[in-house]
């Protein structure tokens, strides 16, 4: 496989977490660097050894990189993935991947025409509870689907002020007003990649804001939004039921802002702040805290404090789990430093390989989109006071595509490496 160079736009804080990792992977001949604001640029350069540095995307694109990594501010991730992938590039973006339909749809046309690779860097796929609640549905062990949550429980006061303010620049609360089920990703994602179902329908409420902190309200931001909370119930193309909440106002503080639940008619799965469980139709219980905690990655000197000095939580520094599959990575990346409950490493490797092998990585542009579009049409149901409405779908990637996923499964190891922990107790008889 012939390494490929990639082109981080964006030096923000999330980047400086991704920088090394691209350097560090086998299949990458070169990283370089696109910022909009010199000093950022030169400081992250310096900071990251990085000695190609760019002010813009344009230039970016005008050079020998062959994948652009998008690390920029969430409404603009769709239109500079098609600029690049216009531009011959491979394309590794940040959550979410759009903003809109058209935009949503512009992109899956565009990777369809271009055969170019384009991946959501979307973390939660990653996530411990999504890595087991994928295997025991591959398993059987769920059975039918019947209902699912996805919760992203992220009160604004728990780091996201620093980041708005470092990304926005003066003028930062106007583009901090996000509505909340523009962003959707982290809780959809979990859902649609364990059960392979899409969500059809929508009813959803948003719940005003009343902060007082000139965020969230009518002519207050870009989107004229007033909601910080909102709230969905779907239908599944299974039959079944998903719940998101996008909860921006909250005072909930359990060390995990993204939670999964699974619901089948053989078995289920719940995550809460104190721990997972796995409990089944015979009533056996099993808590699954030993195989899907992460390794601490905090740094040194943060202290038992909510959020790191640039304003991250402890979530971007958290190592891999025992369900994770370690096995897998380059021997380059096992031992560096991750986050996002172990996710980094992952997201770095596929994109890599897929760029490499012109496989389809796990979030392609048409899983992109199902991750996306349901919550965009979830706000307009909040902005219709929870009127019930159909959601769209792009459709699938063409079946002669080859899938990352399929190359990998020939690696795994006979044996495999994590089984079910045996039940804590059986639950009595309710009658």
């Amino acid at each position: 496989m012939k390494p490929i160079k990639v082109g981080i736009l964006g030096a923000g804080s999330f980047a400086r977490a991704f920088v090394p990792l691209f350097k560090a992977h086998p299949l990458v001949r070169g990283v370089s660097i696109a910022e909009r604001i010199p000093e950022r640029l030169r400081e992250e350069a310096a900071r990251a050894g990085v000695t190609e540095a760019y002010g813009s995307l344009e230039e970016l694109l005008e050079s020998d990189c062959d994948a652009v990594g998008i690390f920029t501010q969430r409404w603009m991730h769709a239109p500079q993935a098609i600029a690049a992938l216009k531009a011959g590039k491979h394309v590794y973006s940040c959550v979410p991947a759009g903003f809109t339909l058209d935009e949503l749809g512009e992109l899956v046309e565009t990777v369809r025409r271009t055969g170019l690779t384009y991946m959501l860097g979307e973390t939660s796929y990653y996530y411990p509870s999504a890595i087991f609640c994928r295997e025991m549905w591959r398993r059987g062990r769920f059975g039918r689907f019947v209902y699912g949550e996805g919760e992203y429980i992220h009160d604004m006061s728990h780091g996201f002020y620093q980041a708005y303010e470092y990304s926005g620049g003066p003028d930062w609360k106007r583009t901090a007003g996000v509505p909340p089920m523009l962003y959707p990703t982290h809780t959809m994602s979990m859902i649609v990649s364990v059960t392979g179902a899409r969500m059809t329908r929508v009813s959803c409420l948003g719940q005003v804001d009343q902060s007082g902190d000139g965020i969230f309200g009518k002519g207050l931001n870009l989107w004229d939004n007033a909601f910080s909370n909102e709230t969905a119930l779907f239908r599944t193309s299974d039959g079944g039921s998903a719940r998101i909440n996008e909860l921006r106002r909250v005072g909930h503080w359990g060390g995990r802002s993204v939670r999964l639940s699974i619901f089948g008619t053989e078995g289920c799965f719940e995550e809460q702040p104190d721990g997972e469980v796995w409990v089944n139709h015979a009533r056996e219980v099993t808590p699954l805290g030993d195989l899907l905690r992460c390794s601490p990655g905090v740094p040194d000197g943060a202290g038992a404090v909510a959020e790191i000095a640039d304003g991250t939580q402890y979530d971007f520094h958290s190592g891999m789990a025992p369900v994770h599959p370690k096995w897998r990575l380059p021997a380059e990346l096992v031992n560096l430093p991750t986050g996002h409950y172990g996710s980094h490493l992952f997201l770095v490797d596929d994109f890599v390989r897929a760029c490499t092998s012109g496989a389809l990585p796990p979030n392609h542009a048409w899983a992109a989109a199902r991750y996306n579009i349901p919550g965009i049409i979830a706000h307009e149901s909040a902005k219709r006071d929870g009127e019930l409405i159909a959601v769209p779908d792009l459709g699938d990637p063409p079946s002669s595509m080859a899938r990352l996923d399929d190359q990998l499964s020939k690696l795994a190891p006979a044996v495999p490496a994590w089984t079910l922990p045996k039940p804590a107790y059986v639950g009595a008889s309710w009658w």
